[in-house]
């Protein structure tokens, strides 16, 4: 994957990315923040959170560009913090790479407090780059193995829709979703020039069909409604006065005080 991004392609996704996470996460407030996996993306520069850690499931080699070193070694499947704790949590194709995307996804309920929120990135399999990924593979199994994938052979991508369906039963509420790269499945940085009209014409014609999509979703959860006692809804009885008997000689002496 590393390998992948540092070509014409690779960065021209990876700077689309960082400037959505740049816009998304500056505004996200609270006391923690995550990011699993992606060194080369620094998801939580423009977040101002005070405690900010990048999880990684191993040491990246010693290589130029390879990132910073890891706060923390972990996998997106058994994260090592208690539940209702984090505030933000990033998943830079985190899902993509997971081994079991469903158990990443509830690892990420368990940590998040109540109203915080996941950005996830991931690569379109209903897009050009994802059309020409299948069609080599296709390939590939026709011809024992002939032709070379466009897109990293890594993980399974999932479709933005799926996704989606996957937040919604996890009580997650999407706040936010865009997407972008749309321009083709080329390999130079040339051509991925001479194609840059294709981002405006995509945005306006085809918009669910980038290369990449990006999503933030807050979690939420049903509050109860607290019942008071029946014995506080009863209407308290007004006090009653009661007349008060007194004897002739009693009147007699308040009368003579008046006086």
């Amino acid at each position: 994957m590393h390998h992948w991004f540092d070509s014409p392609p690779g960065r021209y996704l990876l700077a689309w990315e960082q400037a959505r996470f740049d816009e998304a996460v500056a505004d996200i407030f609270g006391y923690h923040s995550l990011q699993i996996g992606m060194p080369l993306l620094d998801g939580l520069r423009a977040n101002r959170m005070p405690h900010r850690w990048l999880a990684l499931d191993e040491v990246p080699a010693p290589e130029p560009g390879a990132g910073p070193a890891p706060d923390l070694l972990a996998h997106a499947v058994a994260l090592p913090f208690p539940e209702n704790s984090l505030d933000l949590v990033l998943l830079p194709h985190a899902l993509e790479l997971s081994h079991d995307p469903h158990v990443a996804l509830r690892e990420v309920v368990r940590v998040l407090v109540p109203e915080g929120r996941v950005v996830i990135t991931g690569l379109n399999p209903a897009s050009l780059w994802g059309l020409r990924q299948r069609r080599v593979r296709l390939y590939q199994r026709l011809s024992g193995g002939r032709g070379r994938l466009y897109l990293p052979d890594v993980g399974e991508f999932i479709g933005y829709w799926r996704l989606r369906d996957w937040l919604r039963l996890l009580n997650f509420e999407v706040e936010a979703a865009h997407f972008g790269c749309y321009r083709p499945a080329v390999r130079t940085e040339h051509w991925m020039e001479s194609f840059a009209w294709m981002e405006r014409v995509g945005e306006r014609c085809w918009p669910i069909l980038g290369a990449g999509y990006f999503i933030v979703a807050v979690k939420r959860v049903h509050g109860m409604r607290l019942l008071e006692p029946a014995w506080r809804t009863r209407r308290q009885r007004a006090a009653a006065t009661m007349p008060v008997a007194r004897s002739a000689t009693e009147m007699t002496l308040t009368d003579r005080n008046m006086e």
